[in-house]
Parts: C-alpha cells; structure tokens; sequence
C-alpha cells in the first residue's frame, strides 16, 4: 500500500489539483456517507482550499463529513485501505495551513457535533469533536459549571481543532491551555480502528497528553472528556489607553511585578484599533490612541475587587492616557467582542493577511514590540499587533495582496525577521496556532535534528504508513530520506 503523492509544503502552492480518486473508492464512500457527507464536484472543494490563513491553499481531492463515530471510523479505514492521505479538519478557523489539504481528501468533523454528556457531580463533559467550543460552557452553565479554555474564535471552532493544535486564548495567563483541561480522549488511528488515551492516571504514559497538539498528524479525536470548574462569582474588567505597544507591554511588567495575576491581559495597537473602530465591532475607543490593554480579573468579590485594585494602581507607572472601567456587563461584553474579533476586522485593511504567532518573556515585550514595529516599515508593510501580553504570545498581523509578488517577498522576508527576534529573545515559534504547513520551514530555528528526528519518530508510532496529515509539523530530513 502507498499513499498518493503529496505536493510541496511552499506558502504560495494554491488551488488547482487535477488528480483524482479512484471511482471505486469515490463510489464507498459516497455510499456509506450518503450525498450530504461526501463532496468531488470542483467548484464545491473550493470552499475547503484553506483555513483561515488564505495565503496557504491546497484543493483536497475529495471532502468527506462524516455525521457519526462508525461513519468517521469506516471513513478512515476505506482511505487506509486505498492507500491515500487524508487530513482531518475541523471548522477550517486554524490559522498555520495544518487543515490544507494536497493530493489529499478531508476527513471534516463538523457534523460530529453532539454533546455526549455532563457528569456536575464530577465536574466534567463528554463531547464529539464537533461541538463548537462555547456550546461546552452553555451545557454546563445550567450547572453553575464552565469549560475554560476560550480561544478567540469560541463562538466557531471546535473542540476536535482545539484538541489538535492546543488551543488556548485570552484567559490562558491563568486558565491554562486546552491540554490542562482535557482528561480523556478517544481517538481514530490512521487505520480506522479507535483507541482510548488518558492522562497517564492508571500508570502508563499520557498518551493523551502527546495526542493534544500533534495537528491531526497522529489521528482523529472521536470524543473529548474535559474538566468543568464552577463559574467565578465576580469579573473585574478595566481599559488603559496609551500612546504606543511599548507602554502597554511595560504596563504588563508592572502589573505581574505587583504580584498580581489577571486571567486576562491583551494589547491591541493603533491599526487594529481603528480598523475594528470602523467595523461593526466597534467598542467607542478613541481612534489616535497607540495601543489598549485589556486587563480581567475574577474571583470571589473580595478577591477580584483587590485584584483589580492592584492592578489599576501597577497601570499607572506605565502612564496610560486614559482607563476605563466596564462599568457593566455589556461594557465588559463589548471590550471583548472588539478583541475577539479584531482579526476579522482586518479584512478593511487589505485582502490578505499573514499572522504570526510567537512567544517571547514577557519582561522583552517593552524593547521587542518596537523593534517589530520597525522590520514593518523597513519593508514597507502594514502591521496590525494584538495579542496574548500575559504570557507573551505575539500575534503580528501583516495586511498585504498576495496576488503582488514583491509584497508577497517582502511579507515572506519580514516574517522571518520577525521570528528570528523572537526566537533571539528567549521566545519560539508558536504558542497556539500549531505549526501546520506556515512554520514547517522555522522548525529549525528552534530544534536541532535530534529533537526533530524524536518528533518524526513519534509520527511513526502513531502513523506507520504516514498518510495521516501528512507534511504537516516536522520538516522532512535535511537528506531527504525517510518520513516525517
């Protein structure tokens, strides 16, 4: 059995895709997965070229969508048995090209989408990989109860995608990442049969824990047990505007140095803010301000109040411009929907974006933030910055038109720059966007071939035949000999 050949991992490879599945298998699975689950016709696979980085495209061959566990299961074992890759997908909001899909079918989860149960006497949730991410924390809300992990895109991704890339959001300073709330999985080998991974619990490895973050290279999440916690009796929520993201990073330093910590601290600067200003997501922030920091704390009333006590008073030795307190819960709902949604509200800017996602010490952000600043305007481009402050995760945003090959070249050489920083600061390549096909080739800024070869090795285990996500996360040998 050998897997279809897979094109080369390169940002600019796009769209046409002249191979074709065998009509045999075409006709399987069409035939287990009826007409609502199985899509060839080309103008249709269109709709599933990227995810949510544009700028890295692949036609899948075929787009299965699997609507139950046996489905998803025989799904995998008729692509195993032909010998052809696949690459499993969620809602498509990833943002590293991991759910592009090249000589290739997807494996879609979105139909997978039920909620299997919520145990409040033991504090969790068992759910299809399909489930939208805040749908978690609507199920248990009856229960005095929340998942959590809220990645930016919660209202829309999912938690198999969650899963897949370790997603974490703004409250992670705090609340942790997905692989700190989830307790079990069951997952689809690459061969269709299922296994059950915990945490390591009963004694063994936490295979789980190696699964969570592996970017479907390992499999499929069929179904997710996570950890529940009781909501917080109160939520402080405050904005300090100042002149530039060096204040504001600085005001992160002083607020972690007074000994307090937020569940949220997230910049947004000048170009974000005015863009979102000029959306429908508009929070009423003055438009000539350089940059907000929102800060969140929560707890019993007692606690958040002191929290934020300290925290206002930490802001001020940055020299805000201004702070403004969420007064009420709608004042707080519309601070947050400005930065959730800030990246779709850089599409006023330009047609395409290329977002980063480093991670540096937070105590480099007051020195580092300018010195992004800068590789933007030495290469003549538009940087829009928001981003995680708290636990120093980076999201440069650089509007550009792909369909101009200078631009295209600049952004490439600017990205470069701006890791390399990054990774010069102490930092390293991505904090919770995954690897996918967009940073496969920074790989090596941050592992020698011995930490890489380990990762290929582990693929392996997980992935004999390699047609699994394929090209995704560990770059090839440098000889060019055997599978990644």
């Amino acid at each position: 059995m050998s897997p279809l050949p897979t094109s080369a991992p390169d940002d600019a490879a796009a769209g046409s895709n002249d191979a074709r599945l065998p009509p045999s298998l075409s006709r399987d699975l069409r035939r287990r997965l009826g007409p609502s689950g199985f899509i060839e016709e080309p103008d249709r696979l269109l709709a599933y070229e990227s995810d949510a980085l544009t700028t890295i495209r692949g036609v899948p061959l075929a787009v299965t969508l699997p609507a139950t566990r046996d489905e998803l299961c025989a799904t995998v074992r008729l692509l195993y048995e032909a010998g052809v890759p696949f690459v499993p997908r969620g809602a498509g909001t990833g943002l590293a090209g991991g759910a592009v899909a090249r000589s290739a079918v997807l494996v879609v989860t979105t139909r997978l989408d039920r909620i299997l149960g919520v145990d409040p006497a033991e504090r969790l949730a068992v759910v299809e990989p399909g489930v939208v991410t805040d749908a978690i924390s609507a199920a248990a809300a009856p229960y005095g109860l929340r998942y959590l992990p809220d990645p930016a895109s919660a209202s829309a991704c999912t938690i198999g995608g969650n899963v897949a890339t370790n997603s974490g959001g703004p409250h992670c300073l705090k609340h942790g990442v997905t692989s700190d709330h989830v307790l079990a999985l069951e997952v689809v080998r690459p061969d269709g049969t299922t296994l059950e991974l915990d945490r390591g619990e009963s004694g063994g490895l936490d295979l789980a824990g190696l699964f969570i973050g592996s970017e479907g290279t390992f499999g499929i999440a069929s179904s997710i047990t996570v950890r529940l916690v009781p909501r917080p009796e109160a939520v402080r929520t405050f904005l300090a505007l100042f002149g530039g993201v060096s204040d504001a990073g600085r005001a992160v330093t002083e607020i972690l140095e007074a000994g307090v910590l937020p569940v949220a601290l997230e910049i947004i600067d000048g170009t974000t803010i005015r863009a979102v200003e000029a959306s429908v997501y508009a929070a009423g922030l003055p438009t000539d301000t350089g940059a907000a920091l929102v800060v969140e704390c929560e707890g019993s009333e007692e606690e958040a109040e002191e929290q934020m006590s300290v925290a206002l008073a930490a802001v001020q030795a940055a020299g805000p411009r201004e702070v403004r307190l969420a007064a009420t819960e709608s004042d707080r709902a519309r601070v947050w929907r400005a930065r959730k949604n800030a990246f779709g509200a850089l599409g006023r800017l330009g047609p395409d974006v290329m977002l980063q996602d480093a991670v540096v010490p937070r105590t480099e952000l007051p020195t580092l933030l300018p010195r992004i600043e800068e590789v933007a305007e030495r290469h003549d481009l538009q940087l829009a910055n928001f981003f995680h402050a708290g636990d120093g995760n980076l999201h440069p945003n650089i509007v550009f038109d792909r369909r101009d090959p200078d631009q295209a070249r600049r952004v490439n050489a600017a990205c470069r720059e701006i890791l390399d920083l990054c990774v010069r600061a102490g930092g390293t390549i991505t904090g919770e966007h995954g690897v996918g096909l967009d940073k496969l080739k920074f790989m090596p800024l941050v592992f020698g071939e011995p930490e890489l070869e380990a990762m290929r090795s582990l693929k392996r285990a997980f992935d004999p035949t390699g047609i699994c996500n394929p090209g995704k996360v560990v770059p090839s040998p440098p000889s060019g000999g055997g599978r990644a």
